[in-house]
């Protein structure tokens, strides 16, 4: 076996969604889950399929996005794996959805920081085996930074009061 690190191209002011499902339909049910959700958000899925033709099936409603996470699907090429990218929106915005598909095993990671993918490669093909979502720690926050982040879930819109 033989691990390997694979960087995640996310594209310009975009948010990513990664997690693992089971089944071809999956990249249509994770569309209606989106657009289902709200449906002003632009996004593209890569699905990696794992078993029959073994292709990187996709979707979306924004060229760029469905065509960048088809490459990054590919490129992590972990079966039954997908990659969603998105705009005007966030990940909190589709997750719950996302999460009731019928098909989705598990979500990874959903993220806009920089990510890398931890991937297992055999012989028979390659395995998702964790996410590096963003840097590391530089402290533990004080009471200014606490007032902060209250401030700025407030500011946005994710508080009240």
């Amino acid at each position: 076996m033989e691990t390997k690190v694979v960087k995640i191209d996310t594209p310009k002011d975009a948010n990513l969604i990664l997690g693992q499902t089971h089944f071809i339909k999956s990249v249509e049910d994770l569309y209606e889950a989106i657009v289902n959700s709200n449906p002003n958000i632009k996004f593209g899925i890569g699905f990696v399929e794992a078993s029959g033709d073994c292709l990187i099936r996709h979707t979306g409603n924004d060229e760029e996005l469905e065509k960048a996470a088809a490459e990054q699907a590919y490129k992590i090429g972990a079966g039954h794996t997908f990659i969603i990218f998105l705009r005007n929106g966030y990940p909190i915005n589709v997750l719950n959805a996302i999460k009731m598909v019928p098909e989705v095993c598990r979500i990874f990671t959903a993220t806009a920081n920089p990510t890398e993918v931890i991937i297992a490669e055999t012989d028979q093909g390659k395995g998702l085996l964790g996410v590096i979502d963003g840097s590391k720690p530089k402290g533990i926050e004080d009471e200014n930074k606490i007032k902060e982040r209250k401030e700025f879930l407030r500011k946005i819109g994710y508080k009240q009061g």
